[in-house]
């Protein structure tokens, strides 16, 4: 074979495969001594030197780098490692976790501490009593109370382990996507929170709780764990514990609760201020549908047969009784406070009742005092149950803010309470009526609505205020509210049907500028939007909603305030331990113009210089205001402001035993009770001594334009002039002044003097006494020269009806004392106001 073959064979051979070269010796084959590697000389490509290349073990070539958008990701290794890394520390930090962390002794909270309140001033206003708990084996707890529990809390409570990964996922998920703030808790979770840790949201709190739960589930029964859950809870109303609540809640033992109760009870698990529907009877829809949750949840877990369900009525809890250390007013504001920190998240419901807290709230001691005296000299020390069965159900509320700082001074809560439970300055289930009637004209400033014809909407914009006129411009059916006791007013400026708040006319405004614009502006103002019936259709106007005395007052002071508004506050400082708890910072912001704000305290001025407000003038300062008056009498209520002071007053008709709102006819010994009289009294003299010793004010006003400019009526136009009290035709408004002049004088000075000074002294004196129904208001004041004669009954407004009959004799100086009120008799159309 020739020295050839072998080379051919090599370079013929697999691409990357070469045969393994024999070593040479010297000589050779005849070739020259010297190393067989020798390099050929450069140049040379002959058969030899291909040869030698080709049978070299040829190296791997590297990888490629990866290039562009490749470079993000990461490589599978990379993954992979990570992966392993993760589970490595997850391991790690469980077995440590596990290892490190005991079961500890029993919290402190076994034996809570007492809140401590105090007023602005650092004295002292109320210490929230000792902690209310009695308990109980699971043997004496009903197995349908405990099936209630669980149905509401934890369904799978018995066949779980202590954590639920999938439902921390869940809950977390839905906190951040912003389905609201959810717990992820076990029933086991729960337990080691309120027995051997606290309530803080921290993550140390978390984690140890994460790993005791583990432990205590390895250590102790599924039952133990459920007796301990069920003694430690807290159910409101100061109970810890499932015993505690069935005696709070509905007067007997746990062992004798019927399905209905014990499923009520475990509704309150979830937040105890939210279901109350007897402290707060504004939340029993949501209480309801809560209710419903956990007994349905019975029948699906086979606790309850569907034909038992279909027969659970929901239950009816007993009116909620005060800690006697918190009798009076104390009680009131203490709940009240303990609303607002929970509501905004300053300390957490769970927590803040377990006590160790000072409080310092906004409240000033003689503004609270002179509060709670006005109330007991103009409506409580009238009340006379034994003459009159009606007296039993008179309830008064009220609440005071500083319109500059958003502070709130005082508040009247109720009567004692020890006796009536529920804070009447802060329920919202009762109509506000016509005072929020302002917010329809502020929107309308606010957004320079117009009328159906095109002219713009100010104090002296005349509109149409027959009787039961139907609505113009709006698509959502008929509707044509009644004004009160069904007087037709013809032609009335904006400003008059203010002042005798007139149904018809701000019904038809509330279309002008959008039922929806409206809700918006008194959602701005302060008015809450999630307040019930605060619905988008021209009802809106006469108040069928239901917010608070606090939310008006809070909206009242944005209008004392030029329109700038910022959520009211009543805690200065909250420290624990020594530390100070971070308050949320006070934002204001400009919610309507000031000049949509200050041109509807002008018109507010004028409900109290010469409206259904007068009372108000008591108070010595210059004011506005607002009456109103719920459906059927069932509430009244007088919103007003001075520039240093927003409070508004309302007196509520409230069955002791049923709890049933209820109409006021004849209580106090009069025939209605409206929002002119006995809330505008309260106001005026809590207002006076409230700023006692004060600098008198005046508004400082920015009106909108064109709001002092009157409105020419249209010369096309024949019937009464509402601007002279006479007729028009063609234009001609001489015999109107005349007619207005002379019969107004005339007849006003004459007619209301005698008929006011007559029928207001004789009524007056029975009624409303010689001041208020007399002289003052019925006589010569309000029915004779001013309101009857040369100011109102002259060239304004025609005489005879304000100052005779109407405004000066009867009406003013008659059985009401010299104040009527806005919507005493107004019966809502069904359809269209609810």
């Amino acid at each position: 074979m020739s020295s050839d073959e072998p080379q051919q064979q090599g370079a013929q051979g697999p691409k990357g495969w070469a045969p393994r070269e024999p070593v040479d010796t010297p000589g050779a084959s005849g070739t020259p001594e010297g190393p067989a590697d020798a390099p050929e000389p450069e140049g040379q490509t002959g058969q030899t030197g291909q040869a030698g290349q080709t049978g070299k073990k040829g190296k791997k070539p590297k990888r490629p780098k990866r290039k562009g958008w490749r470079r993000i990701f990461p490589t599978w290794r990379m993954v992979l490692g990570g992966f392993i890394l993760i589970v490595l520390l997850c391991v790690g930090g469980f077995v440590a976790g596990y290892l490190i962390v005991d079961i500890p002794p029993a919290n402190a909270a076994a034996t809570a501490q007492s809140n401590v309140y105090l007023y602005a001033d650092g004295t002292q206003l109320a210490r929230d009593g000792e902690v209310n708990r009695e308990n109980v084996p699971l043997s004496q707890i009903p197995k349908k109370v405990q099936h209630a529990a669980l149905a509401a809390e934890d369904r799978d409570f018995y066949s779980e382990s202590a954590i639920d990964p999938k439902a921390m996922i869940r809950a977390a998920w839905n906190t951040v996507t912003g389905k609201g703030k959810q717990s992820g808790s076990t029933i086991t979770q729960q337990f080691v929170k309120n027995y051997y840790l606290g309530q803080e949201q921290t993550v140390t709190r978390k984690v140890k709780e994460f790993f005791i739960s583990i432990k205590l589930d390895r250590e102790v029964s599924k039952d133990d764990i459920l007796a301990g859950y069920l003694n430690t809870s807290y159910f409101g109303r100061n109970a810890y514990g499932v015993q505690a609540a069935a005696q709070a809640y509905f007067g007997k033992d746990v062992d004798d609760l019927d399905t209905a109760q014990g499923a009520y009870l475990a509704t309150l698990l979830n937040s105890p201020n939210a279901y109350d529907v007897a402290t707060h009877p504004e939340n029993k829809p949501r209480a309801v549908a809560r209710w419903n949750y956990v007994l349905d949840g019975m029948v699906k877990e086979g606790w309850l047969s569907p034909s038992d369900r279909a027969n659970i009525k929901f239950p009816k809890p007993k009116e909620a009784k005060g800690a006697s250390g918190l009798s009076g007013q104390r009680g009131y504001l203490v709940q009240a406070v303990e609303d607002y920190l929970t509501t905004n998240k300053i300390v957490d419901e769970d927590t803040l009742a377990r006590g160790g807290y000072r409080i310092t709230t906004t409240l000033q001691k003689d503004r609270q005092d002179a509060f709670k005296e006005a109330v007991d000299d103009q409506v409580m020390s009238k009340v006379d149950k034994d003459a009159r069965k009606v007296d039993r159900n008179v309830r008064a509320g009220g609440a005071s803010i500083d319109p500059d700082t958003g502070k709130v001074v005082a508040m009247y809560g109720g009567i004692d309470y020890t006796k009536q439970y529920v804070n009447n300055a802060t329920r919202r289930d009762y109509q506000v009526g016509s005072t929020f009637k302002p917010f329809v004209f502020t929107s309308a400033v606010e957004n320079g609505s117009v009328t159906q014809d095109g002219r713009l909407i100010t104090p002296n914009t005349i509109y149409d205020g027959t009787n039961k006129r139907p609505v113009q411009g709006w698509d959502g059916g008929t509707y044509a509210p009644e004004n009160e006791d069904n007087v037709d007013y013809g032609n009335i400026t904006v400003r008059e049907a203010t002042d005798k708040s007139v149904n018809s006319v701000y019904a038809q405004m509330a279309v002008d500028v959008g039922s929806g614009k409206v809700k918006d502006t008194a959602v701005a103002l302060g008015v809450p939007e999630s307040t019930p019936d605060l619905t988008a259709s021209p009802s809106i106007a006469l108040g069928p909603s239901t917010a608070s005395v606090l939310d008006m007052t809070e909206a009242y002071a944005t209008l004392a305030n030029h329109g700038r508004h910022g959520t009211y506050t009543m805690v200065e400082k909250v420290t624990k331990g020594g530390q100070e708890v971070e308050l949320p910072e006070q934002n204001t912001e400009q919610a309507v113009s000031r000049e949509a704000a200050d041109t509807t305290t002008s018109i507010l001025q004028s409900v109290v210089d010469g409206g259904t407000g007068t009372a108000a003038q008591a108070a010595g300062r210059p004011a506005a205001g607002k009456t109103g008056t719920a459906e059927e009498d069932k509430a009244a209520w007088f919103a007003g402001y001075t520039p240093e002071l927003a409070t508004v007053v309302a007196v509520m008709g409230q069955d002791p035993d049923t709890g049933a709102h209820t109409p006021l006819y004849g209580a106090l010994g009069q025939p209605r009770i409206n929002g002119g009289a006995y809330p505008a009294q309260i106001w005026a003299q809590f207002t006076r001594d409230a700023l006692q010793g004060e600098p008198v004010q005046d508004f400082d006003l920015r009106l909108a334009e064109g709001a002092d400019v009157p409105e020419i009526p249209d010369p096309t136009d024949i019937g009464e002039d509402p601007t002279t009290g006479g007729e028009t035709t063609g234009g001609e408004e001489t015999p109107g002044q005349d007619q207005g002049q002379t019969q107004g004088q005339d007849q006003g000075q004459t007619q209301g003097q005698t008929q006011g000074q007559d029928q207001g002294q004789t009524q007056g004196q029975t009624d409303g006494g010689a001041t208020d129904g007399g002289a003052t208001d019925g006589g010569a004041t309000d029915g004779g020269a001013v309101d009857g004669g040369q100011t109102d009954g002259g060239a304004a407004q025609g005489g005879q009806t304000d100052g005779g009959t109407a405004d000066g004799g009867a009406t003013d100086g008659g059985a009401l004392g010299g104040l009527t009120d806005d919507s005493v008799t107004r019966r809502r159309d069904a359809s269209a106001d609810r």
